[in-house]
């Protein structure tokens, strides 16, 4: 998986997954656009300017996804791949009090954060993919295993999740004739800050069923029928899964949807 003379831009990147993809193209040889809402230590620490550059941007807003990619064409002369790895729980938490308590304003940040974010970055980033010529080019969507295994308490989540999953299959369809392959990842529960910072996830979710954070962890691995490998996954083997999928060695793998959630989904 060698991204030598490939430029890639990774939204969402500033912690968790996307900054282990970050991480793993820079290691393939990829220069690299990283997006996030702030600066982020975890991207400061990867690598020189001459192959990174990070974008302190929102990606919920109608401008946003584009300012990435004119940074690649601009800096680095193009674009090779898009990685759409934005996404998140509008409200910053799970919804305990079931659908209802889900209001308009809820639903509406749900689709800018989790489906909007990825339209915008895609139809940016399509030129540009097409521009470099000869095909090779790569979108790779992010987005939970609640796309298909959907809860009451992330409701809206899981709603635009699968509405990535499933634009995903139409994008690839369109594009496949010109060269741009569409796949999507869906991962199970991941240890990065979305589960482990303080209030984040696994404190919210203590809360709500009376233990403590390491309960609540060994709760949600044992809910829904356990995680038969045991474990919560970590960010980087989901980043080598989207790097693999990004890259030729997946040449011919589009419209994809792979599951990596340690055996958590029973379902066909």
């Amino acid at each position: 998986m060698n991204f030598t003379g490939k430029v890639a831009v990774v939204t969402g990147a500033g912690k968790g997954i996307g900054a282990a993809v970050t991480r793993r193209l820079l290691d393939a040889g990829a220069q690299v656009v990283a997006g996030s809402r702030a600066a982020s230590t975890d991207l400061a620490r990867l690598a020189g300017p001459e192959a990174l550059a990070t974008v302190d941007v929102d990606l919920s807003t109608p401008d946003g996804p584009g300012r990435l990619v004119a940074v690649a064409t601009e800096r680095f002369g193009g674009l090779d791949v898009l990685v759409n790895n934005m996404g998140g729980l509008a409200g910053g938490g799970p919804r305990f009090g079931g659908f209802l308590s889900v209001t308009d304003a809820d639903w509406s940040r749900a689709v800018e954060l989790n489906l909007l974010s990825a339209v915008r970055a895609t139809r940016a980033a399509v030129p540009a993919l097409l521009a470099r010529g000869g095909g090779g080019g790569g979108i790779v969507n992010v987005g939970p295993i609640n796309a298909a295994l959907p809860d009451p308490s992330v409701v809206d989540y899981a709603a635009t999740k699968a509405a990535l999953a499933n634009l995903g299959k139409s994008l690839s369809a369109e594009f496949a004739p010109q060269g741009i392959r569409v796949n999507t990842v869906s991962p199970g529960p991941v240890l990065t800050p979305f589960w482990t910072a303080p209030g984040a996830l696994a404190d919210q979710l203590a809360t709500a069923i009376g233990t403590d954070t390491d309960g609540a962890m060994r709760a949600m691995a044992d809910g829904l029928g356990g995680i038969k490998l045991g474990r919560f996954g970590t960010a980087d083997e989901i980043a080598q899964l989207v790097v693999f999928l990004a890259s030729p060695a997946a040449a011919w793998m589009t419209g994809s949807d792979v599951v990596i959630d340690g055996g958590l989904t029973k379902t066909l």
